[in-house]
């Protein structure tokens, strides 16, 4: 018979084990989960929403689908909140390549001073290539759209805009063209206005000469001296292989600064390796620290091959180490396969989105903490799939104003179109 002693020590256990749960519940619930909107409730909505949103001064939410719209083939649309609670959706745009505009905006917008938004077509034009978009604002609240450039399939351009475009403090517009450039493996472009109103292209960059990266997926940044930086999802000195046993690398990240008498220089900051540890395909772009690190996720990679977390830091010699921060482990409950770029707080904590994984399998949104000694620690914010709540936020995630995080999901919501999400601290 068992003696008093062990039972006490049992429900020690069992009391311990309650406080921790309570204390990962509580965690969880401060969290509140709600969504804004839910595609496909309206007929010609917009469907699909795959890229990240953005804020203007208002508080009004903006983004893009991929499908939806009249002819089926992709809108701009706009959130508005109102003052006493609830969001309104407005349809700004509806693409439609019968017009020559393109169609399918998978990448996210950005505004000019003056309150334009530009984007990126994926494909459609009228060459076949896609198209790098304006909509301004008229009066009662119109918007009018204007192609600024319309890309072929030929070498000198490129095709498959998967990314949304940047500018520099001139106006000069940036993006990634996926597939195309000299060699067929993708490009980088710039179009710079003209006093005429017209808008001039050029290729920076074309990709997959040798060891170099393949397949840019993810829009860039700038760093404060003017060089471009971002992601390819094959490519590099990695070995990685194709279905047919090619050989074709498993993703690099890339630099590429203005040289002095014109032109631009190329240079591999990282190629990732399929070694059991690292992570390898990065689809998502990259964000920098103050001390001018860069951090960004892999689709696939690390011990579970399910995607990791990365850090990329800058030495003297001019070479970058690399360092993953966390790895999407298979226990049924973690996130896994990352798209997106993450998005730093106030206090050096990051925060991203998972495309599948959680308990549900239908992706997660996630928070790393930094520790003493360099390790990072992961809290789950939210599994999608538990209902209508939305599935699949391929896109990122945005702050507002006070700390709340909102962002896509590419289907799912009470309609299976996807949905717009606010996480509420």
């Amino acid at each position: 018979m068992r003696s008093k002693r062990f039972f006490r020590g049992v429900a020690a256990l069992l009391a311990i084990l309650t406080m921790a749960l309570l204390a990962v519940s509580a965690s969880a619930s401060a969290q509140q989960y709600k969504i804004l909107y839910s595609f496909g409730g309206v007929p010609q909505d917009g469907q699909f929403p795959r890229a990240s949103l953005i804020f203007d001064a208002a508080g009004n939410l903006y983004g893009t689908t991929i499908y939806g719209g009249p002819s089926a083939f992709g809108t701009v649309f706009k959130l508005k909140a109102h003052a006493g609670g609830g969001w309104t959706e407005e349809v700004l745009y509806n693409f439609d390549p019968r017009g020559e505009d393109g169609y399918s905006p998978f990448g996210s917008l950005i505004f000019d001073a003056h309150g334009n938004l530009y984007g990126a077509a994926c494909c459609g034009s009228i060459g076949g290539g896609g198209t790098v978009f304006e909509l301004m604002q008229k009066t009662a609240g119109r918007w009018t759209e204007k192609v600024l450039h319309s890309f072929n399939t030929g070498p000198d351009s490129g095709y498959d805009l998967y990314s949304g475009v940047i500018s520099d403090s001139s106006g000069n517009l940036y993006g990634a063209a996926e597939r195309g450039g000299t060699v067929g493996y993708g490009a980088i472009y710039e179009l710079s206005p003209t006093a005429s109103g017209s808008w001039t292209a050029k290729v920076l960059h074309s990709f997959g000469g040798g060891t170099d990266g393949r397949y840019p997926f993810s829009a860039m940044i700038f760093d404060a001296a003017g060089n471009l930086y971002g992601t390819t999802y094959q490519g590099g000195t990695g070995t990685c292989w194709d279905s047919g046993g090619v050989l074709v690398g498993c993703g690099a990240v890339f630099e590429l600064s203005p040289k002095a008498g014109g032109g631009w220089s190329g240079k591999l900051l990282h190629s990732f390796n399929n070694n059991g540890t690292e992570g390898i395909n990065p689809f998502g772009g990259l964000i920098f620290d103050a001390a001018g690190n860069l951090y960004g996720t892999t689709y696939f990679g690390g011990p579970d091959n399910l995607g990791t977390v990365f850090e990329l830091m800058p030495q003297p010699s001019g070479i970058w180490t690399g360092k993953t921060l966390y790895s999407f482990n298979d226990n049924g409950m973690d996130g896994a396969n990352p798209t997106a770029n993450l998005i730093f707080d106030g206090i050096g904590n990051l925060y991203g989105t998972t495309d599948l994984g959680g308990p549900y399998g239908y992706g997660t949104v996630f928070e790393l903490s930094p520790l003493a000694g360099g390790h990072w620690t992961e809290i789950q914010f939210h599994a999608f799939g538990n209902g209508i709540d939305g599935s699949q936020p391929l896109g990122g995630l945005v702050f507002d104003a006070v700390g709340n995080l909102y962002g896509a999901t590419d289907t799912g919501g009470a309609y299976g179109y996807g949905t717009v999400y606010e996480i509420a601290h």
